[in-house]
């Protein structure tokens, strides 16, 4: 199966935008064949908004999110028009948030931010789900 790619052109807002990146990751997941409510799926979908937030938080809000399908990867693309990269913060207990970036490097095979003008591109890439073992000969 060669690459298989999703975009959403978003140019910049913030109203509503976690929700739709979510429903259009979980539908491409969906066409992607990755089982629905998995853990994978959900670590994929929690990934994405953490990044897509993060956009909305930093840089006024994701221009795109690209979604690149080949076996047994994934990798998430989020568009913003801040050239600042993402910088990790330890996490405060007093305030909320800060645990973006923690979530990426655990969760994520692996992540980064390229330069992307006027602004930058964050990444990451998760394997994609386990193929379902082949049923043994009947006893």
């Amino acid at each position: 199966m060669a690459e298989q790619t999703r975009k959403l052109v978003l140019g910049g807002g913030t109203a509503g935008v976690v929700t739709r990146c979510r429903d259009f990751t979980r539908r491409a997941l969906a066409d992607w064949h990755w089982p629905a409510g998995a853990e994978a799926e959900e670590d994929v979908l929690l990934l994405v908004s953490e990044v897509v937030t993060n956009a909305c938080l930093h840089a006024g809000g994701p221009r795109e999110l690209v979604l690149r399908h080949a076996p047994g990867l994934l990798r998430v693309e989020v568009t913003d028009d801040s050239p600042e990269p993402p910088v990790p913060r330890p996490p405060d207990r007093a305030r909320p948030g800060g645990h973006g970036l923690i979530l990426l490097q655990r969760l994520a095979r692996g992540w980064g931010c390229v330069p992307s003008p006027p602004g930058k591109t964050v990444w990451l890439e998760v394997p994609g789900p386990a193929a379902p073992a082949p049923a043994g000969p009947e006893a």
